[in-house]
């Protein structure tokens, strides 16, 4: 088991529970020190930290193998999760990639005022239909091939 990668999942069920390190400790039986080297992946903590985690509502098998338990989901996560079940694999590879493109967007993409600019550029010929209200600024240059 990676260290790190285990660190990293405790860290994220605390915070899911909104907990300080120091009171995730504590229901662990351990001291603070001891839950920052866990979530930093230094070291690793025994079954009695674990069982009492799990009375808390930590998602252990989330934590130990990655595999979330369909009761630590949200209803929305669970409604998403549905639906990706009925896709078939093309229909799943579609979501994949739109999760991939939404989670590698640069945080510069969002302005101050809250508002997301963003431009595309295309080389190439391609065809595009939009369905629904397009409320943006926006300029359309249509032209003849390149030479």
């Amino acid at each position: 088991m990676d260290k790190n990668i285990f660190g990293d999942r405790l860290r994220q069920e605390r915070t899911r529970l909104g907990l300080t390190q120091e009171a995730f400790a504590a229901i662990g039986g351990v001291k603070k020190l001891a839950q920052i080297n866990y979530e930093q992946g230094k070291t690793l903590p025994d079954a009695g930290y674990m069982v009492s985690l799990a009375g808390i509502g930590v998602d252990i098998s989330y934590v130990m193998l990655g595999v979330p338990t369909s009761n630590s989901l949200t209803d929305d996560e669970n409604e998403l999760l549905v639906g990706y079940r009925r896709l078939d694999l093309r229909g799943r590879a579609r979501v994949l990639g739109v999760v991939e493109g939404i989670a590698d967007a640069p945080a510069s993409a969002v302005a101050k005022s809250g508002e997301r600019h963003t431009q595309v550029i295309v080389h190439g010929e391609i065809g595009q239909q939009i369905h629904g209200n397009i409320t943006a600024p926006q300029t359309i240059h249509v032209g003849r091939k390149k030479k």
